[in-house]
């Protein structure tokens, strides 16, 4: 088991990651993340990080509203929603960040992506 030190440690890593990036300061989110940084989701999925921003600057997300971090040494899970339409309608986010060595080394996002499919037709 991690000390509170590691998990503290990374728990802020992740909340300062998602602020720069709810921000679009996608400079500032590239420095919280390893270069051959995991990353899968139901929509895509990259191992390295310089695809992996090039795509996320692109996507255009609306910001996200947490509502719950679990952590557990180094791994730190996000529940969040994303409000995509008009009206906003609610998508519930799991993002799963493990860190490593001071840089979030893996990222699996677990969510349903019809509402966000939907909502890029219509755009």
């Amino acid at each position: 088991m991690q000390s509170n030190e590691t998990a503290k440690s990374a728990k802020k890593i992740v909340i300062e990651y998602f602020e720069t990036c709810d921000r679009k300061d996608f400079k500032s989110a590239r420095t919280y993340v390893s270069d051959n940084v995991s990353y899968m989701s139901p929509i895509g999925s990259f191992d390295r990080a310089e695809p992996y921003f090039k795509y996320f600057e692109h996507v255009d997300l609306p910001k996200m509203d947490i509502k719950k971090v679990f952590v557990d040494g180094n791994d730190v899970c996000v529940l969040h929603e994303l409000n995509f339409g008009t009206p906003p309608a609610p998508m519930l986010v799991c993002t799963w960040c493990h860190v490593d060595g001071g840089k979030i080394s893996s990222i699996k996002v677990v969510f349903d992506p019809r509402p966000w499919v939907q909502e890029q037709r219509s755009s």
